[in-house]
């Protein structure tokens, strides 16, 4: 790619928002403020948008772990300047995981060892350091290593998750010593310290990761296992590797929209985009009931090809350009009946709980990072002394026989997190993301066609309210829509679910778009996010 300035943007936004962009020379945007800050650490003592992005990722395992922590996955994608970069660190099963382990379970359980595949975090923050970063290893943990051996005052919103949770995983090994102090969750504004956690992360910076996949924490974590009827060995760490990938591309609107290829599911925006480019979105007035129809019939069209024919890129008998191909598109796109909801079923395509965090630096690189326990806090397992609480990205597999995403040893599981990257005619325009399973491409895909269709800027596109497809005909709308447009929506079909309980269910995003000079960095409201810059 080209390296060329964009140079103009919408600042404003048309919705009532908590949020004003940073417009500065070096950016970090996150979901934590102290986690920002800690990017912002790292420009400010000469790093670049690597060294700012991996200080925030690892910040944020300490500050937000109701979404994160040390044993999450990891996905990143890499403007440096000249060139992108696609970089998969999601874990896969251990050797054990054959099908016929879960003999007798209906699907992979959700909590529990038996829902942990490996974790890739730790793997990425060494695999993005060593190739882009320009600071020492160790001093990225600076930040985070103070805040869990001190302490932090606890935010609003990782309060408002952190509660709700401990009923269910209180009694999974290790949960309660972690995350519990008198046996309750912590309160908005209470100092919390995590001095194992601490101590963990040290032994990560100062071995480069070994402690964790091949050292003394990969010890703990397999007796650990074996104490508790787990699967993980350390073989299975041991064996654990990256891959640099690339990216999936669709046009849309003169914008080529960056994914990465699975196992995740970032095609699923992808492909909703491609249908939506057989339609004049904005002939229908922003949020109203056709443009919405159009997005979220589209959406529900890209998911069911997803659920059908996507998992590990080695298992996938079909390939993501033959769910990409325009013609393939087309023929979907005319399934789409204005006056009427559906209940899509796959095609027959031609053979052929997140934290994410963007950072950018005045050299012209541009990090979109994402990193995720799954839900909230994951698997609720916790390997004791350690401070490592583990994902239960393994519950992504399913068990059907013959599907591409069916549990086997060595897999990767289908997965929700997706960072996202966007260009014009070869410069890099913004790099984006939306934490919230599977709201992800959906969110992805509702933004884009706020900035693309509508010319809203990167804070209305992110302020603008969201749907969020649930299953079948089912949708849950934000309050902040239109009472005419889901009235409509109704009529047609759709069936308009109650507002979760779990407000977060619509994501949080972050922007860095690119300027003539600098960048404008864009955050949520929905969360507690923050964008820096100088």
């Amino acid at each position: 790619m080209e390296q060329r300035a964009v140079r103009s943007v919408a600042v404003d936004t048309p919705y009532p928002t908590f949020r004003r962009p940073t417009l500065a020379r070096n950016v970090v945007s996150t979901s934590q403020p102290l986690a920002a800050q800690a990017g912002l650490r790292m420009l400010l003592a000469g790093g670049n948008a690597v060294d700012a992005a991996l200080a925030a990722a690892i910040t944020l395992t300490v500050v937000e772990p109701t979404s994160n922590g040390i044993g999450s996955d990891a996905f990143a994608i890499v403007w440096d300047g000249r060139q992108l970069h696609g970089l998969n660190a999601s874990g896969r099963a251990p050797a054990s995981w054959t099908p016929e382990y879960f003999k007798g379970h209906k699907a992979v359980p959700v909590r529990g060892w038996n829902s942990v595949s490996v974790p890739g975090a730790v793997s990425a923050w060494v695999e993005l350091s060593k190739k882009f970063g320009k600071l020492p290893f160790e001093k990225l943990f600076e930040p985070a290593i103070e805040y869990a051996a001190d302490g932090f005052p606890v935010s609003p919103f990782v309060a408002e998750r952190w509660d709700p949770q401990v009923s269910e995983l209180r009694g999974q090994p290790g949960f309660a010593d972690a995350f519990l102090r008198d046996g309750r969750a912590p309160r908005t504004g209470e100092i919390f310290r995590f001095s194992d956690q601490a101590r963990t992360l040290e032994k990560i910076a100062t071995t480069k990761g070994e402690a964790f996949y091949r050292g003394e924490l990969a010890e703990k974590i397999e007796a650990h296992a074996k104490a508790n009827g787990g699967a993980m060995r350390r073989a299975d760490l041991a064996a654990h590797s990256n891959d640099w990938v690339g990216t999936i591309v669709q046009d849309y609107r003169g914008l080529t929209v960056h994914e990465i290829p699975p196992n995740g599911q970032g095609i699923v925006c992808l492909i909703a985009l491609g249908i939506l480019s057989n339609f004049d979105v904005a002939d229908h007035p922003v949020d109203s009931a056709d443009s919405a129809h159009l997005q979220i019939e589209a959406v529900k069209l890209a998911f069911a090809d997803a659920y059908r024919f996507v998992g590990d890129a080695r298992a996938m008998r079909v390939a993501p350009e033959e769910l990409l191909d325009p013609d393939y598109l087309a023929t979907r796109a005319r399934l789409i009946d204005m006056k009427r909801a559906q209940d899509f079923g796959a095609g027959s395509p031609p053979k052929g709980g997140t934290v994410y965090l963007t950072a950018a630096d005045a050299g012209g690189m541009m990090v979109s990072m994402i990193q995720s326990n799954f839900m909230g806090f994951g698997s609720g397992v916790v390997v004791p002394g350690t401070g490592i609480s583990l994902q239960n990205r393994g519950s992504g597999f399913v068990l059907a026989p013959g599907h591409p995403n069916q549990v086997a040893p060595g897999k990767r599981p289908f997965h929700t997190i997706i960072p996202g990257f966007v260009a014009r005619n070869g410069a890099p325009v913004m790099s984006f993301g939306l934490m919230g399973g599977s709201m992800q491409p959906q969110g992805h895909t509702q933004m884009l066609v706020r900035m693309a269709d509508y010319g809203q800027g990167p804070q209305g596109a992110i302020d603008g309210p969201r749907f969020r497809v649930v299953n079948g005909l089912e949708i849950t709308f934000e309050d902040e829509w239109p009472e005419a447009t889901i009235a409509e929506l109704a009529a047609r079909g759709h069936k308009v679910m109650k507002l979760p309980e779990d407000y977060s269910a619509f994501g949080c995003a972050q922007i860095a778009y690119r300027l003539e000079d600098g960048y404008l960095a864009a955050s949520d409201a929905r969360r507690d996010s923050l964008p820096v810059g100088f």
